[in-house]
């Protein structure tokens, strides 16, 4: 038996339906959800991203505010505008859309955005918070992950979970998120990077791999046991001729191979992806909503 195909499309639409009523309710109440969005350059990778973006909000009713800038752009003038918009009541959510040029420290950026407004979650003080298990603006991707597995049926609660990697975006909240004592949580987690001895070991023994590496294919069916859940966060382009544009996109982990042996897997695209777009709108309402109960909309 193939294993279930764990569909961010399909979640993540559920998601924006449950978003819509909230966001029509506060639009009644003169409190529309704004979200802006920053892009420094023209990248094509970026730029498409942040498209989407702009068109998932206008789908659900949230005010979306477009600032493109040159490449030239200065880390003063960023600044600069990052602490128009946190000034500014139309709007609810900040998104600097990365990677930033060479000559702008992005850390320096986000963590100019204020934690109110910091719906990428990547602020010290949110991620602080979420340590700590206190209410917070969650990373996105980690926070879809979470709500994939939940929604699908697949509760880490009391399960092994084995996360292959470490970044500040993916691994290391993610693997908090999973631990924390509440639902979503309760799992016992392991990271894994690249200076892990026997990786195929440490995630052979685990319910639920996570692969947020950046390596093509890297997890194949000998590294999990039979009946694990995979949730593959990687997105890599490999070449390929007979596709139209020269290249196809690829995940983390061995998809056609895995297929034969895991209970469940997200395919790529298609799985995680939508799920961390869809989340970025959930933190705009959550952002919109607080500042409503803190009577400063």
């Amino acid at each position: 038996m193939k294993a279930q195909i764990i569909d961010g499309k399909t979640i993540a639409a559920d998601i924006r339906r449950e978003l819509e009523p909230r966001v029509a309710a506060l639009t009644a109440r003169g409190s529309k959800p704004g979200l802006a969005v920053v892009l420094v350059g023209d990248d094509p990778a970026s730029l498409s991203y942040v498209t989407a973006k702009e068109r998932d909000c206008e789908a659900i009713g949230i005010g979306s505010f477009d600032f493109r800038l040159p490449r030239e752009t200065t880390q003063e003038e960023l600044l600069g505008l990052v602490d128009r918009l946190n000034g500014d009541d139309q709007v609810d959510g900040i998104l600097v859309q990365l990677p930033l040029p060479d000559h702008i420290d992005a850390d320096c950026v986000l963590q100019r955005i204020d934690p109110a407004k910091d719906v990428d979650g990547f602020h010290p003080l949110s991620l602080g918070r979420m340590l700590l298990g206190l209410p917070a603006l969650l990373p996105c991707t980690p926070q879809g992950v979470v709500e994939m597995l939940l929604r699908s049926g697949h509760d880490p609660a009391g399960k092994e979970v084995v996360i292959i990697g470490r970044s500040n975006i993916v691994g290391k909240p993610l693997s908090v998120l999973l631990a924390l004592k509440r639902p979503g949580g309760n799992a016992t987690v392991t990271v894994c990077h690249s200076r892990t001895r026997e990786i195929a070991r440490i995630t052979a023994g685990a319910d639920i791999v996570i692969a947020a590496m950046g390596s093509p294919e890297f997890l194949k069916a000998h590294m999990i046991k039979p009946g694990a859940v995979v949730i593959d966060v990687g997105v890599n382009r490999v070449d390929d001729p007979g596709a139209k544009r020269g290249y196809r996109l690829v995940g983390d982990a061995a998809w056609e191979e895995l297929q034969e042996k895991a209970s469940a897997i997200t395919p790529v695209p298609g799985g995680v992806g939508p799920m961390t777009r869809t989340m970025l709108l959930h933190n705009t309402v959550c952002a919109a909503e607080a500042r409503r109960a803190r009577g400063t909309a």
